[in-house]
């Protein structure tokens, strides 16, 4: 089994002879942000983090997704913030693609590496900094904390690698999900996943449920069905998806198809 990988953009402008034509897709139902998108240009800068620039993939927005924000972040070395969450109802979910970040917790201090991920709990006191001498990337998805009488979620901390992904039934362990934070807990109003999907295999139906979802291509290609059209995606790739937009994909090869995978938990249907 190789080891994972964790794609991030290369962000310089393409030269002045390429073409304009990209994969880049905004509908009712879903939205496609290809990695060529991502360049220098059509960064953000946060307030409350130095050195450290922004890519947003999401945010809630009339039309488009209703219960989250996500961004791609770069911080430089001797960058970060001391209190990056502006928002004391909202909780946090970090997953680091490259280079090293320190975060801590509560006045606990984490190392994260490639693969290491860390959840902050609404109204928890945090703080990252990338003490290294190389770029620190890492997806940064926030969500209005959803409370349930009697829950309370706590911090997280681990490296998808050390996690033990469960194969999804009857795909001969084809098509499996490394899960970051403990689904059966009713404390967790959001679900983060690793979904890998060895060459040739599938979501065999169209999936059309409640949850909306938040997917960043880690490794990989493979063409996917989104509401009545297929799309083609690879690395570097995001995806929005409505409550209610079908899904369903086939991974391309000639390696493992990997994303991680946000989706929301509805504690009740607000009529």
């Amino acid at each position: 089994m190789s080891d994972p990988s964790y794609y991030t953009p290369r962000t310089a402008l393409p030269p002045q002879t390429a073409l304009l034509t990209d994969r880049a897709i905004v509908t009712e139902a879903y939205t496609v942000i290809p990695r060529g998108v991502l360049r220098d240009i059509v960064t953000s800068v946060l307030p409350e983090w130095t050195d450290t620039r922004a890519w947003v993939l999401n945010r809630p927005v009339a039309g488009g997704a209703t219960t989250f924000a996500q961004y791609l972040m770069e911080v430089a070395p001797g960058g970060g913030s001391e209190a990056p969450e502006p928002q004391p109802e909202v909780g946090s979910f970090i997953f680091l693609l490259e280079g090293e970040l320190s975060v801590a917790i509560e006045g606990e201090n984490h190392s994260l590496t490639p693969g290491g991920f860390a959840y902050l709990p609404a109204g928890s006191s945090w703080r990252a900094k990338n003490s290294s001498t190389a770029l620190a990337k890492f997806q940064w998805i926030r969500k209005r904390y959803e409370p349930l009488a009697g829950h309370t979620p706590q911090a997280v901390v681990g490296n998808e690698q050390d996690v033990e992904p469960g194969a999804m039934p009857d795909t001969d362990n084809k098509w499996r999900t490394t899960r970051m934070l403990p689904v059966e807990d009713l404390a967790y109003d959001m679900h983060i996943n690793i979904v890998t999907f060895e060459p040739g295999a599938s979501i065999p139906f169209a999936e059309t449920h409640v949850m909306e979802h938040g997917l960043y291509v880690l490794e990989g290609k493979a063409v996917y069905r989104l509401n009545g059209d297929w799309v083609e995606v690879e690395e570097g790739d995001y995806m929005s998806l409505r409550a209610f937009c079908p899904q369903a994909c086939y991974a391309g090869g000639p390696s493992n198809f990997r994303y991680l995978l946000y989706k929301d938990v509805n504690r009740q249907i607000v009529l």
